[in-house]
């Protein structure tokens, strides 16, 4: 007698790397407990004929990249993504397509967190602008309007999809601006004790992870500092980028305030319409205000335990969710549907978790260290362009930029 085959299909993306990492058998096993079979999707054939889905899960950054720069075959398997999205609104999609595109300019990322309501409860975007001249002096003009300051950290504007992504550089002048790689968007640094926390968002759900970071640094005359963010950010990785000088070892840094971590969760699921997020934050010496300083979609979710059982809940309630708003819907006019929002998000604080091996999604600023004392102090909260851009022009147009459907 042959097993009936479920009528719930959960189809999912990713690279073969990833799929891996994350164990993704292993999660197979858990969506068949709930009636779901886990089908990988292959995009060269039409989806219509893999399916019905119940809903999607991906992580495309890296196709979604390929095919903005015009790859034909990475064009052809997003059309037929694509396609298959909008003849089918009733399928549940983690995360929305266009919400994901977004999430790939830093710049245009960057300025959905500032224009959000976030500075009122004491988080900050550090000072930002995108630099696409070949002009320095027009760069270095373009850097003083924006207010980005000396030192400042110069990452590519393209957050996903190469290697390149991840290169990043440490500018401490105006001769250094001449070493910045175009397109870039620069970022004031700011110094934090060379700590840094990643909050892994899974829905509802959150944990937070303590990583090195880079040390503290000023203005100066010394030339950029070049780093590649994969080589230096893993909990096990030894660099002197982020080992503190002597007259910054007094320097004190706060851990996180629970409620503070759970308003930017909050606040950062309801503007940017995702469910599966890695926030990078820090806290400034001296005033202790929190800087957000990345944000990844569909991060490596490295020492977050049962991260399965949170996907698993995370995907019920969007698919609870997708189903009550098109029975609210006229379908004809339903685009993708944004994650299950809730008036309130569960917090609670557990104990102190061991790092993993690191998170290949990192932003490019938190660098690497060999100190047994950093790796051991992961704290878990649970549960819950062509024209100059800058963080200024950002808030002239707060109320009218193309983001204002995530409000």
């Amino acid at each position: 007698m042959t097993e009936k085959k479920s009528s719930k299909l959960i189809g999912y993306w990713m690279s073969e790397k990833k799929s891996q990492k994350l164990n993704w058998t292993e999660f197979g096993n858990i969506c068949r407990k709930y009636g779901f079979d886990l089908v990988k999707l292959d995009l060269s054939r039409p989806l219509e004929e893999q399916g019905p889905f119940t809903i999607i899960v991906h992580k495309l950054t890296d196709i979604i990249v390929l095919a903005i720069k015009g790859d034909a075959k990475a064009c052809a398997m997003m059309c037929n993504v694509e396609s298959y999205i909008k003849d089918h609104p009733e399928v549940s999609i983690i995360d929305p397509l266009d919400n994901v595109h977004k999430l790939l300019d830093r710049y245009q990322a960057y300025s959905i967190i500032h224009n959000s309501d976030l500075e009122e409860a004491g988080v900050f975007t550090p000072s930002f602008v995108e630099l696409t001249s070949s002009d320095y002096k027009e760069n270095c003009e373009t850097l003083r309007l924006a207010g980005v300051d000396f030192p400042f950290v110069c990452k590519p504007s393209v957050s996903h999809g190469s290697s390149s992504a991840h290169e990043m550089a440490v500018i401490f002048n105006e001769n250094g601006v001449k070493d910045c790689h175009l397109p870039c968007v620069a970022q004031s640094f700011i110094n934090h004790n060379a700590l840094l926390y990643k909050i892994y968002m899974v829905g509802d759900e959150y944990f937070v992870v303590e990583r090195p970071s880079l040390k503290n640094f000023y203005p100066s005359d010394r030339e950029a500092i070049f780093f590649h963010s994969h080589d230096v950010s893993k909990a096990d990785s030894t660099s002197s980028l982020s080992i503190l000088d002597p007259s910054d070892m007094t320097l004190s840094t706060p851990r996180p305030d629970p409620a503070k971590v759970q308003r930017i969760v909050y606040t950062l699921r309801k503007v940017l319409g995702m469910s599966l997020l890695g926030i990078d934050i820090i806290i400034e010496n001296g005033s202790g205000r929190y800087g957000i300083i990345d944000i990844n979609e569909y991060p490596g979710y490295d020492g977050y335990p049962d991260f399965f059982d949170s996907l698993m809940k995370c995907i019920l309630e969007t698919i609870n969710h997708h189903s009550y708003t098109a029975r609210k819907t006229d379908l004809s006019s339903t685009e993708f549907c944004l994650p299950l929002m809730k008036p309130t998000i569960k917090s609670k604080i557990s104990d102190i978790m061991s790092p993993g091996n690191g998170d290949q999604d990192d932003s490019g600023f938190d660098t690497g260290d060999s100190s047994d004392e950093k790796k051991k102090r992961d704290l878990s909260v649970g549960s819950l362009t062509a024209s100059k851009r800058s963080s200024t022009a950002a808030s002239e147009c707060r109320n009218s930029h193309e983001t204002s459907k995530f409000t």
